[in-house]
């Protein structure tokens, strides 16, 4: 019983050895300094590598969010997957519309017209007496797509507004 609670060979185990030091890359702007490390550790954390590491994932959850609802595959995954897809999918659709917002804003913005989408949908689907969760999930991937390619064209239209005028 006494292994279990004895904890100072654990110390050794995450400290690294003082002898060879932690390996450092070169930061983009030079060498690495005291605000790019993890606290006390000596581990270099990349300046913006997190990124988009983290909207892949979002991304890959939100898509199987969406093809566990479309194939009505029962998991125990499917659930909170799904809503993940039906609140990311048409934020990050309305967030492209918003370019010209602070980040703050942009992401408040979008959340709320996140929400706004799926009520509209809904309300839409009840009305009409067609409510399905399938029909639910691949009518807010159409509008989400629908309005990314909007914003996406009025951005390119005003691309090549900009360089005929120059």
């Amino acid at each position: 019983m006494s292994e279990l609670t004895d904890l100072s060979d654990l110390s050794e185990l995450s400290e690294p050895p003082e002898s060879s030091g932690p390996a450092r890359r070169p930061g983009p702007t030079g060498p690495p300094g005291p605000a790019h490390e993890h606290a006390g550790t000596g581990v270099m954390a990349p300046p913006g590598d997190s990124l988009p590491m983290v909207a892949g994932a979002a991304t890959a959850i939100a898509g199987v969010g969406a093809a566990l609802a479309l194939a009505d595959i029962g998991s125990p995954l499917r659930a909170p997957f799904t809503l993940f897809f039906l609140i990311v999918a048409p934020a990050c659709a309305v967030g492209a519309a918003l370019r010209g917002l602070d980040p703050l804003s942009r992401a408040v913005v979008a959340a709320g017209g996140a929400v706004a989408v799926d009520l509209l949908v809904a309300q839409t689907m009840l009305a009409l007496h067609a409510w399905t969760v399938r029909g639910g999930v691949a009518a807010v991937a159409a509008v989400s797509l629908l309005l990314f390619l909007l914003a996406h064209a009025r951005r390119r239209r005003g691309r090549a507004a900009k360089s005929r005028a120059s």
